[in-house]
């Protein structure tokens, strides 16, 4: 997405944690495909049978920095692979980024936003 924007929006990418594959036993019925997508804040899952809770665990503190765009050499710009906490299941996990969205402060933050001062400005106080 390109274009003026207002003061208070930003942009972030909507991601899939995806079964990749799924290399011992599961116990949780994990299929390949299974699927959790991430869109602005809220976590989606669109099949029935669900996704486990502790294989998703995993993935959840990297979920907001894949949001935002990075340096191209940083890591969380080139690894996108995340497994299971459970030896015996050996899940591994792909992060895709799906598509962008622009968000305001307001439709993620109850604090107030306020504009940062112009370049120059003294500070308030």
């Amino acid at each position: 997405m390109t274009g003026p924007r207002a003061p208070d929006e930003f942009e972030l990418y909507d991601l899939a944690v995806v079964v990749e594959r799924i290399e011992g036993h599961c116990t949780c019925d994990m299929r390949v495909g299974d699927r959790v997508d991430l869109r602005g804040g809220q976590l989606a899952i669109a099949d029935a049978r669900g996704f486990c809770l502790y294989a998703l665990q995993a993935a959840i503190p990297l979920l907001p920095a894949k949001q935002r765009p990075g340096q191209p050499a940083d890591w969380m710009e080139t690894d996108a692979r995340v497994t299971c906490p459970d030896p015996a299941c050996r899940l591994i996990m792909r992060i895709e980024r799906t598509g962008r969205r622009v968000l305001r402060h307001g439709d993620v933050s109850a604090v107030p936003w306020e504009p940062p001062p112009a370049p120059g400005a003294s500070p308030a106080g």
